[in-house]
């Protein structure tokens, strides 16, 4: 990959990074020569992760750090220890997200404000103590959200997770106006269908049935993400500031709203 894509010798936090595309994610910037750190609220499937990076002859070393992004507290430490372990942060990928396939009326208010409090809340935690730290460093750095077509498009049956979403789209434009000063570059993701666990569990639909070489197919696969994501980490983006960038293929016009 050439150098403008390169993320070698940075240091990226990955949350959310269990599984799908978060641990995709992770495994591919420690495979470019970049320092991961996998988290999120399951020390066994990080640890497995890391594990797994570091096991294999990736450049970039792995560490697991447990963290739940609602508590912002635990957010720092997990900022913390990363600058502890790597001496610095570079990029934070805020992926973690969590949802439920529900009609509206059958959302209750706890259930409201969990989704919301995991991919909001936890978006706005990370981002600002995270960037907050690497406005004490000399090298500015990117942090990349996670929205969904959910959030751009709206959602029958995740209205929660939607608006949710939704509400993480403007906060990276109003966050990259901010932060633009300090060197550090905040730009999101919207992903369509993307053959996850979560999206398995929740819709049965396997990605293995879909023709990888079809250009409107309708689901994607996480390295596909973390292409974007990676491209968004590197110098290859630096005109790139307060975007958000869609993953969706061509979906049927009827489906458009999920």
């Amino acid at each position: 990959m050439t150098q403008r894509f390169s993320v070698d010798g940075k240091t990226a936090v990955i949350t959310g990074s269990s599984q799908g595309i978060g641990a995709v994610t992770a495994k591919q910037f420690a495979a470019e020569g970049a320092n991961v750190v996998v988290t999120s609220r399951s020390r066994d499937r990080i640890e497995a992760v890391a594990t797994e990076i570091n096991g294999s002859d990736s450049p970039g070393e792995a560490i697991a750090l447990e963290c739940d992004v609602r508590d912002r507290d635990a957010v720092a430490s997990l900022v913390d220890g990363t600058i502890d372990e790597f001496g610095r942060i570079d990029s934070m990928i805020n992926n973690a997200g969590a949802s439920f396939m529900a009609n509206v009326d059958d959302i209750s208010e706890n259930g409201w404000k969990t989704i919301v409090d995991i991919n909001l809340h936890g978006t706005f935690h990370c981002a600002q103590i995270a960037g907050q730290r690497m406005q004490q460093q000399d090298h500015g750095g990117t942090i990349i959200n996670f929205s969904s077509i959910a959030g751009t498009m709206g959602s029958q049956y995740m209205s929660h997770y939607g608006a949710a979403k939704a509400a993480v789209v403007n906060f990276t434009t109003s966050l990259s106006a901010a932060y633009a000063e300090h060197g550090i570059r905040v730009n999101c993701v919207a992903p369509g269908l993307v053959g996850t666990p979560g999206v398995a569990s929740q819709m049965g639909i396997d990605p293995a049935d879909v023709d990888r070489e079809d250009i409107p197919k309708e689901i994607g696969l996480p390295e596909e993400i973390a292409d974007i994501v990676q491209f968004l980490a590197s110098d290859a983006s630096s005109y790139i500031v307060g975007e958000t960038i869609t993953a969706q293929g061509v979906p049927p016009l009827e489906d458009a709203h999920l």
